[in-house]
């Protein structure tokens, strides 16, 4: 059994969907399921959806009717007989979310987010299935949700692997080209929980975990994984193999090509990973499995940007001791900051945080009532991995370094 994902920019238009089953005609289809996120954008814009309904109810149609017409779009340049089941199917799809948003009685955003952003999936992968069906390539159209269940951590569920194992090994026939959706699950009560943004490449990685996937295959618009975001860095060069310890130092920092929970459960099963772009299918790519560090040996620089610099000191001058830390590191977690740097002094606690939910001024609040802080919001946070001084060069010409911070094989760098 085979797990390809393709993310939302290989299905961004009607050519993305055709250009999927020419990757799947190329590599072959059989014994294979395939992960799919929202297209295009459209997990934005429903965002957008939720964001009108909790503030600004008259435009709560306009963008539901952004996201159909989007869609339509699509299907019109799939489906030239708009007779097709197809069309009906996604109506109902779109239905429901309108529906939910009238008779919804919840008051919590992440509750909402859930049932309603999810939709972006299902309706994609409805689109690709009816027409791989329709080129006949026969396939199999899978609700995630009736597999992978979660706690009710809505924005950021929790997977319960007991459950989530049991449901897929015998729910899912591996003979069949399976088609399904990525970033979602469902709790206890059905209701729909998603994984965290970016999360379909952690299904893939559940899936392959539960069904003793052979490999696992991420289809991109890179090339592979590559020692650099090219969209932040010049000459960015492709990595031809990576170890899973390496991968998921890579992860950890914040590389954007891999999910960080994605790798975990396949070093577990020692199931390779491969990184491949869906324009170029035979080309190959980048593969993640067992090994030592990574070739070829060269720098790998990860970029954070928006990030906020906190620097905590006592209002009595007193020391930074363990009572205070686990107090802040308690604030931050409550606060659902993401901390990807700390550094601590007898007299003072520098940490840059990822403000993700937009939680940071009622942090600071609480923050100011027990501690002297200085902050910087906007700051960009540079890690590099197998650093050498002219790649720390690189980075710090014409910035200012706020902080600096260094291990073996690591350095970290925020600056403005």
């Amino acid at each position: 059994m085979r797990i390809f994902k393709f993310g939302g920019a290989s299905v961004k238009d009607a050519t993305g969907v055709k250009n999927v089953v020419r990757v799947l005609q190329q590599m072959g289809h059989s014994n294979t399921l395939v992960v799919v996120s929202a297209m295009g954008k459209t997990t934005n814009a429903m965002e957008g959806v939720v964001n009108a309904y909790f503030t600004d109810k008259n435009k709560l149609s306009e963008t539901i009717q952004y996201v159909i017409d989007f869609h339509t779009t699509i299907l019109n340049n799939l489906f030239p007989n708009t007779q097709h089941a197809v069309y009906n199917k996604v109506k109902v799809l779109f239905n429901e979310v309108q529906g939910f948003l009238v008779w919804n009685k919840s008051p919590k955003p992440s509750f909402v987010y859930d049932q309603v952003v999810g939709y972006g999936e299902l309706i994609s992968t409805t689109i690709l299935n009816e027409y791989l069906n329709e080129v006949n390539i026969k396939s199999n159209w899978l609700d995630i949700r009736d597999f992978i269940k979660t706690n009710d951590n809505y924005r950021d569920a929790t997977v319960d692997w007991e459950k989530t194992q049991e449901r897929i090994f015998t729910g899912i026939d591996k003979t069949k080209l399976n088609i399904t959706q990525g970033f979602l699950g469902s709790d206890d009560n059905n209701f729909t929980t998603t994984l965290g943004r970016e999360g379909s490449d952690y299904s893939a990685a559940i899936l392959a975990y539960c069904l003793n996937a052979t490999e696992v295959t991420i289809w991109k618009d890179v090339p592979g994984v590559l020692n650099a975001d090219p969209r932040y860095f010049e000459n960015a060069e492709l990595l031809n193999n990576i170890s899973y310890r390496e991968a998921i130092e890579l992860a950890f920092y914040g590389a954007s090509v891999i999910h960080p929970k994605t790798l975990q459960p396949l070093q577990r099963k020692e199931i390779p990973l491969h990184v491949k772009s869906f324009l170029n299918p035979l080309d190959p790519g980048t593969t993640v499995g067992k090994g030592v560090g990574i070739e070829p040996k060269i720098p790998c620089f990860i970029v954070k940007k928006d990030q906020v610099l906190m620097k905590l000191s006592s209002l009595d001058f007193s020391f930074i001791v363990e009572d205070s830390i686990s107090e802040l590191f308690k604030l931050l977690h409550d606060y659902k900051m993401k901390v990807d740097l700390i550094q601590n002094s007898a007299i003072s606690f520098s940490v840059c945080v990822d403000n993700k939910f937009d939680r940071l001024p009622d942090l600071l609040k609480i923050l100011k009532g027990k501690f002297k802080v200085v902050y910087q919001e906007g700051v960009s946070l540079y890690t590099i991995r197998h650093f050498n001084s002219e790649a720390i060069t690189s980075i710090q010409n014409g910035k200012e370094i706020l902080l600096e911070q260094r291990a073996k094989e690591t350095v970290q760098l925020v600056v403005k």
